[in-house]
């Protein structure tokens, strides 16, 4: 299958999502390997540059964000073609993103592998997620010749807003966990994860595709909420994933975050309902470094997570989101012809609650 080729046609049951996201994985994965072969190489040295560069998405991933960028496109009636460089950019700045975060939150693992710093050291990872960054502007540049000079000006604005929005994010949970910030609500973390990963996993490829689909007539504001509502599912079941899943198939190391110190939703509500004396304890581990905490401390405070049913609440949090999606789904596509493409859209909304990775 090539990459202006359709999709072939499916119901799309959520458990048949991974396999829709996979076909829309290929096709961007094909569409990525092939700009990169385009922009690596003429200089520096491959083992320092681009072995690094090429790394994380030779690793392979869930593809949300070019799946959702390239399906909602055609939804609205455009094509996986014009489509493409920008979901190529979602992917690379996917990436960028992740070889930053890996060296922010020291994480040792990334899709079943030491983390790229890990390998390589911090100087050569950091310089690798900035050339992702510089071939992420390469991919979004080539959208003037694809969709020609007005339209590619408003895909490189959106992608200037959705990075806006993601530092913003990161920045505050890296301050939530440097300044020891304990006095936190389900609010705040949900402001949070709008910001830091609502925006540029769901939100933005989103947007991305109904823009380039409808060529400027969709509109974008539904795609916000619908979007916000669609992230959130993802990233509490990505914590919940976190403290539950099978690291082999999660991918990331276990009980990661609760060694780097996150606000999770499952944390702020401990904070919140755990006796003072408890409470008390949770904030001194939070109040230490990662190196500082031992793995007696993080069981102790996932058993705590389980005491006081902070998972129960994240789930039952979790499909309260997820049902405020299926709402916002219907205003955002109302007006989009049933397809294929609407289908897995949709469908997304109960895998994003129910998935294993």
């Amino acid at each position: 299958m090539t990459a202006t080729e359709p999709l072939a046609p499916s119901s799309v049951p959520t458990n048949g999502v991974e396999a829709e996201l996979a076909t829309y994985g290929r096709l961007a994965t094909a569409a990525l390997v092939e700009h990169l072969a385009e922009h690596l190489g003429d200089e520096g040295p491959a083992a320092w540059l681009d072995d690094l560069v090429r790394e994380y998405p030779a690793r392979g991933g869930k593809a949300i964000r070019p799946a959702l960028c390239l399906a909602t496109c055609v939804a609205f009636g455009g094509s996986i073609e014009e489509a493409m460089p920008s979901a190529v950019a979602v992917e690379l700045l996917h990436n960028a993103f992740l070889v930053h975060d890996d060296i922010e939150d020291a994480s040792l693992l990334r899709r079943g592998r030491p983390t790229l710093h890990h390998d390589h050291g911090v100087p050569l990872a950091l310089n690798a997620g900035d050339a992702l960054f510089v071939l992420a502007g390469a991919a979004l540049a080539s959208n003037r010749s694809v969709l020609g000079g007005r339209m590619a000006a408003a895909v490189a604005d959106e992608f200037t807003t959705m990075a806006r929005h993601t530092v913003s994010g990161q920045a505050t949970e890296l301050g939530w966990r440097r300044d020891v910030v304990v006095d936190l609500t389900p609010d705040d973390y949900v402001d949070l994860i709008m910001r830091k990963t609502c925006w540029y996993t769901t939100v933005h490829p989103l947007r991305l595709g109904a823009l380039i689909g409808s060529w400027g007539r969709a509109d974008l504001d539904a795609m916000v909420r619908f979007g916000a509502y669609l992230g959130a599912a993802f990233q509490i079941q990505d914590d919940l994933l976190n403290l539950e899943g099978d690291e082999e198939l999660y991918g990331k190391e276990h009980q990661g975050d609760l060694y780097e110190g996150k606000r999770t939703l499952m944390v702020i509500r401990l904070l919140s309902v755990a006796p003072a004396a408890v409470r008390a304890e949770v904030v001194a581990f939070l109040g230490r470094t990662r190196e500082e905490r031992t793995p007696s401390d993080v069981q102790h405070l996932a058993a705590l997570l389980e005491t006081y049913g902070c998972l129960d609440y994240a789930r039952t949090f979790g499909q309260g989101i997820a049902e405020a999606a299926e709402a916002a789904f219907d205003v955002a596509f109302g007006s989009v012809p049933d397809s294929p493409e609407r289908r897995f859209v949709h469908a997304l909304i109960a895998w994003m609650l129910r998935r294993a990775a």
